[in-house]
């Protein structure tokens, strides 16, 4: 079986691989690291979601962390649910080849309700009294309470 795994770190580049990183430097000291470049604008969501399509942000509809909803007369910024992306993510593509293919997503964004096999999202809680609480969604569901514990 044959297993993918991409890291999506801000600001990390090979030259901060090393004494402080012993499993990622092993890893690129294997031959198995291959940079990826950006894309405008280079806000999280849509550099994001342009590696989980292969798409443009003018065709997946991802131009930036937020957005005017008109019809709420709001700026909402982070939104999270996964139908905002509007092109089939790369694991979906996958399928189709080989539909026993899964996928995890950890920690990307625009991952709730997302098609892939197991998510983990960061997803503080609003009580009323105005704190945020550090909490996380994912799926399958009952993975939420083991990670919290």
């Amino acid at each position: 079986m044959q297993k993918t795994v991409v890291i999506n770190a801000v600001g990390l580049t090979p030259a901060l691989i090393g004494e402080f990183t012993p499993r990622l430097r092993a890893f690129r000291d294997a031959g198995k690291l291959a940079a990826v470049g950006s894309v405008l604008p280079a806000v999280t969501t849509s550099v994001q979601s342009t590696y989980l399509t292969g798409t443009w942000p003018s065709e997946h509809g991802i131009v930036g962390n937020g957005w005017y909803f008109r019809d709420e007369c709001e700026v909402k910024f982070w939104k999270q649910a996964n139908p905002l992306v509007q092109r089939p993510k790369v694991w979906e593509k996958a399928r189709e080849i080989d539909p026993s293919f899964t996928c995890a997503n950890l920690f990307w964004w625009y991952a709730m309700y997302s098609t892939a096999d197991y998510t983990v999202t960061p997803r503080p809680m609003y009580p009323a009294d105005g704190r945020k609480l550090p909490d996380v969604w994912t799926h399958p569901p009952d993975r939420r309470s083991s990670l919290q514990q």
